[in-house]
């Protein structure tokens, strides 16, 4: 190749990536690019939570005496007391400064006093039970500016289960007449991981094929799906991830250890693979970026 026709290569693909910066970075029509927030960690666990991924969790916040907020929100009691939520089992792993806090009333959330304990917090976490009662009580809330705040000076926010899914842009699940209509009557999540879509508890209950009814409809949407005991740790543009079991990617690609040369895939609209403990991923272009 001559080197004019290198440096006309050159220019042609510096002028695309100028021109149409979505076609490099992930992003889907509109511009939308799938990232974490700026500032703090996510921790999103995909359900039947073993301690250490708690102990991650803690670890992650600052360590056992840094003040953690609970919200048990999503399981629907009647009432909580300062063990619910998985608030116990901080307290079993040694956190010395947990706080449980919950309202169904909006009004409840949008006052000061309510919000109080969140204005000192290194952590929030959500435990679980249905991700739409979370929509309900806090989206669009004082609640919910108070834990973007708390992201935006260096804080964390994890969750399990239900509240695994409410950190995504798009609410699987979200249906208040049962669990298993991926979109539901609610589909708006808390978007602290932007243009994606997470579901839990996938390969203990078979839910693998679920994500793809969500990928059609909304084909500009990272879909991920993690497994009990395992969850993605969030910081800006990657993830990582920790626990015992797998998660499941789903953007239009596939990817293997050994490769794919020589396997007969299924057309790209029913691609999915599997990331297990230790391996990252690039969310803003959307590849395995590391892994064992």
């Amino acid at each position: 190749m001559s080197d004019n026709m290198i440096k006309y290569n050159l220019i042609t693909l510096l002028l695309i990536i100028l021109l149409f910066p979505g076609q490099a970075y992930g992003q889907d029509g509109n511009g939308n690019i799938t990232q974490g927030p700026s500032k703090g960690t996510l921790v999103i666990v995909g359900g039947g939570t073993a301690d250490s991924v708690i102990a991650d969790f803690i670890k992650i916040a600052g360590g056992k005496d840094v003040p953690i907020v609970v919200i048990p929100t999503a399981e629907g009691s009647n009432s909580y007391n300062q063990n619910s939520g998985g608030a116990s089992t901080f307290r079993k792993l040694g956190a010395t400064n947990v706080r449980v806090i919950h309202t169904y009333d909006r009004n409840v959330a949008n006052s000061d006093t309510f919000n109080l304990p969140l204005k000192s917090a290194s952590a929030v976490w959500f435990g679980g039970g249905r991700q739409w009662r979370l929509a309900d009580s806090y989206n669009g809330t004082l609640t919910e500016k108070m834990i973007w705040d708390l992201l935006n000076r260096g804080g964390v926010v994890g969750g399990s289960s239900a509240g695994a899914t409410i950190q995504g842009s798009f609410l699987v699940r979200g249906d208040t007449k049962n669990n298993q209509i991926m979109m539901g009557d609610h589909q708006a999540g808390m978007g602290f991981l932007k243009n994606a879509a997470i579901d839990q508890h996938v390969l203990a209950r078979n839910r693998q094929f679920d994500m793809f009814e969500v990928m059609k409809a909304h084909p500009e949407l990272l879909g991920i799906s993690i497994d009990e005991g395992t969850a993605i740790v969030v910081k800006e543009g990657e993830f990582e991830v920790i626990g015992r079991s797998y998660v499941i990617v789903y953007d239009g690609t596939f990817w293997s250890r050994e490769g794919s040369e020589l396997k007969k895939l299924p057309d790209s609209n029913m691609l999915f693979y599997f990331l297990r403990k230790g391996d990252k991923y690039d969310l803003v272009r959307r590849k395995v970026i590391t892994s064992r």
